[in-house]
């Protein structure tokens, strides 16, 4: 089973990589771009089959390293 991670960083926490590349975006032309948020995926190939087991195993690896819970909010899924 795979898994994909999705990790941002909460709203209100300041995202200095995501100004950067709008006013990057701005300099290249792109006007129309007000905010960008930059984030990162993380994709696991997991050894089990069972959903529920999956789910909960790849949330305390988010919990434990994936993501900064304190800053970072995270979305799992599972294919």
């Amino acid at each position: 089973m795979r898994a994909r991670v999705t990790i941002m960083l909460k709203p209100g926490v300041l995202d200095p990589q995501g100004e950067a590349v709008r006013r990057s975006l701005a300099a290249l032309g792109f006007e129309g771009v007000e905010a960008v948020r930059q984030g990162k995926v993380i994709e696991l190939d997991l050894a089990t089959g069972d959903r529920a087991a999956a789910e909960a195993e790849v949330t305390r690896m988010c919990e434990k390293l994936l993501a900064n819970t304190v800053i970072e909010s995270y979305r799992i899924e599972l294919e």
